[in-house]
């Protein structure tokens, strides 16, 4: 019997130790800002980063891997169209801290790559559909957790909010984009390069 989708959900649980929690994606600013404040603009925040920004790079990115691509040049496609320093830190940290752990757990060794780009590596021979799905689920729900630590916006308004983006979520993670796609978030883009300034700030990115 196969563990593969086991293992999967293992390494992108929120307790797998990444630090999901400390970024934001740029989304501190907009809530900051009073522009994102409850339930409604939330979801619509995290759905433009999903559909028109980070979320068809990652897909594109995470099935480029396990699709054969050298992993070194997809992170440099990575690193390149990363809209600010921020962005770029939280998939190279989140990516390192992915690599060490899961190379202490028996995999085989993986060093300095980028979120997207170890997963997709270490996926390999797994279904790319599922990864994908996955990972932009898991990626969603680490923004609308950062809502509930900022807003008034409860954990079940936040399921919900999870919930209404499942469509989305698929639909992403099915395209097969051979090259990679650009960002039309541009108000998101701006949101991250704004936070390498905000202070006070809770989150990271």
């Amino acid at each position: 019997m196969t563990t593969d989708l086991l293992r999967l959900t293992q390494w992108l649980s929120p307790a797998f130790p990444v630090s999901g929690y400390a970024y934001s994606h740029g989304l501190e600013t907009a809530m900051a800002a009073g522009r994102v404040r409850d339930a409604a603009t939330t979801r619509d925040w995290v759905r433009a980063v999903l559909v028109h920004g980070t979320g068809p790079l990652d897909v594109w990115a995470i099935r480029s891997v396990m699709g054969g691509a050298r992993a070194d040049d997809v992170a440099l496609t990575l690193r390149a169209r990363a809209s600010s320093a921020e962005r770029w830190a939280e998939m190279r940290d989140q990516g390192t801290a992915f690599c060490n752990v899961t190379s202490a757990m028996g995999e085989p060794t993986l060093t300095d790559l980028p979120l997207p780009v170890a997963l997709g590596v270490r996926a390999r021979g797994m279904d790319a559909v599922t990864v994908a799905r996955l990972y932009l689920q898991t990626f969603a729900g680490q923004m609308v957790s950062a809502a509930t630590r900022f807003l008034p916006l409860g954990q079940t308004q936040a399921q919900m909010i999870l919930r209404g983006l499942h469509a989305d979520i698929a639909e992403i993670a099915d395209r097969e984009d051979a090259d990679p796609p650009g960002s039309a978030a541009r108000i998101a883009d701006l949101d991250a390069m704004a936070h390498e300034t905000l202070q006070p700030r809770i989150f990271r990115t």
